[in-house]
């Protein structure tokens, strides 16, 4: 049985890796790294923080419940991810496989999970919630920024999916609480 697990989840690594190796690639094509070195940029924070300014410019009360609802669960957000990169400690994919290319600066050491992907669920879903016009630009900015962090050889396509997976969980016990 743990044979058997353990050639389950070599053959899930092995899958990982060729994905992200062949998304990586992707990069060696300015137009296509430099959009994608944008996306992620955005992705540090500052397009959520003008989205939050956005709300308290523009909704009054109803702004600040929005905002105060954002950074909440964002704080929330980083804090499960900081514990979890923390123990899992998975490097990322250009220190482990040199056909790999990091195509733009990390913000900590660790890959797992995707705390871009994971803030870009929080806030997209969350501010969607508020103003659902939003949500077509929104989810189309978090699928973005969570193909520009495999694509730049920073993350696995499975830290992006759990970082998004964390995310919703996240937004939805937020739910429960606003």
């Amino acid at each position: 049985m743990v044979k058997n697990r353990k050639s389950v989840l070599k053959k899930l690594h092995e899958i990982d890796t060729a994905m992200c190796l062949f998304m990586n690639c992707q990069s060696n094509h300015r137009i296509i790294r430099q959009f994608f070195k944008a996306v992620s940029r955005l992705g540090d924070g500052i397009i959520w923080y003008i989205l939050m300014a956005a709300f308290l410019f523009l909704d009054g009360m109803e702004g600040i419940k929005a905002v105060s609802h954002m950074l909440i669960f964002g704080a929330t957000g980083t804090l499960v991810y900081k514990i979890m990169k923390r123990s899992v400690s998975r490097p990322r994919p250009f220190q482990v496989n040199l056909s790999i290319k990091n195509k733009e600066r990390a913000l900590d050491h660790f890959s797992f999970p995707s705390g871009h992907t994971l803030h870009a669920v929080i806030f997209s879903l969350i501010a969607s919630i508020y103003l659902p016009s939003l949500f077509p630009i929104l989810i189309s900015l978090t699928v973005l920024i969570g193909l520009s962090r495999v694509i730049l050889g920073l993350h696995y396509p499975s830290d992006v999916v759990v970082g998004a997976l964390i995310g919703l969980l996240i937004v939805k016990i937020s739910t429960f609480i606003f």
